[in-house]
């Protein structure tokens, strides 16, 4: 079965949204450790908002490794509605998105990758899709701006498998999820 994999950046206050407004380190670190979780990738999961500001930028974009893989790898977008002029390897999935990417686990390949979708990477964490998450924690405090984790009731224990410091006080964390019981 494939593995369903979260990676987002985090401000230290666990806000996710615009990171180009509060991220802070630019080190080597940083590309290394998403070349690596981009490397088991061979499917992107985005949800409609992201798709649109990723497709005005990303497809002319040189800013490797994620250029080349993202404009490469197959791309499901959760959405009822299509662009005149769709990005590249790009599927429209109307259906709900739990159900499609459960069908998506269960056929061959590597790791599905959730990138920048909040929404989308809530609503798979709720069903219980998400099987890794890797954050990316910013020595900066956003103060504002939308949250990955819900301020819910939701509970769901997760373990840590890897935790590494960059120089600059970035830490990349790599979380195993539970599986639904």
């Amino acid at each position: 079965m494939r593995s369903v994999v979260l990676y987002t950046l985090l401000s230290l206050d666990g806000v996710a949204e615009e990171p180009g407004d509060w991220f802070v380190d630019d080190g080597p670190e940083v590309v290394a450790n998403l070349a690596r979780v981009i490397a088991t990738q061979d499917t992107v999961l985005l949800g409609h908002g992201t798709y649109d500001y990723w497709s005005g930028y990303w497809p002319t974009a040189d800013v490797e490794p994620f250029a080349g893989f993202v404009n490469g790898t197959p791309k499901h977008v959760f959405t009822s509605t299509t662009p005149d002029e769709p990005w590249a390897n790009t599927t429209f999935v109307a259906a709900p998105a739990a159900e499609h990417v459960a069908e998506l686990k269960q056929q061959a390949g590597g790791d599905i990758g959730i990138h920048g979708s909040i929404a989308l990477a809530r609503s798979l964490m709720a069903a219980r899709l998400v099987d890794r998450i890797e954050l990316v924690i910013s020595p900066a405090l956003a103060g504002h701006g939308r949250r990955l984790f819900p301020d819910d009731d939701t509970f769901r224990p997760v373990e840590l498998v890897t935790s590494n410091p960059s120089p600059k006080g970035t830490l990349f964390l790599t979380y195993h999820c539970t599986p639904a019981a």
